[in-house]
């Protein structure tokens, strides 16, 4: 066990490059599966994962998919938990400011609404940064 996390059942490194993104949110789904969880909540966190891989990919490791991406999921405390680290650029949770929906859609924007779908779908999400480690913790109370 990492200082990171604990308890965990399934543990999967990919190379951070969104080619791996089927290969990722089967991970999570067939381990969400094991555990009992709803058909629609095993949708919100295969979301939930894309978007925070994909902004890992893009922000973290600017597309470098000689890097490397670990996902491990597991349960502690009645919830079911994906922690997806990666040693790139961290990100700055207090940075984040909630995006205006309707305005995004009504000026045609793309892109931007990642973390508020991260938030909105999953019951909890904790972000940290231990040495060159950066973490993400997503959790879905069963």
């Amino acid at each position: 066990m990492s200082k990171l996390d604990s308890k965990s059942d399934n543990i999967l490194t990919v190379s951070a490059s969104t080619e791996n993104l089927a290969d990722v949110r089967n991970f999570v789904a067939e381990s969400a599966r094991t555990h009992g969880l709803s058909e629609k909540d095993i949708d919100e966190i295969r979301l939930a994962v894309d978007e925070a891989f994909t902004n890992i990919v893009k922000h973290a490791y600017n597309y470098d998919k000689a890097q490397n991406v670990s996902l491990k999921t597991g349960v502690e405390n009645a919830s079911f938990w994906i922690s997806i680290c990666d040693q790139g650029k961290p990100y700055d949770p207090t940075s984040y400011t909630e995006p205006n929906i309707a305005e995004r859609i009504k000026q045609g924007k793309r892109g931007g609404v990642g973390v508020y779908l991260i938030k909105k779908l999953m019951d909890k999400v904790e972000y940290k940064s231990i040495g060159s480690t950066n973490q993400i913790r997503l959790i879905k109370h069963l």
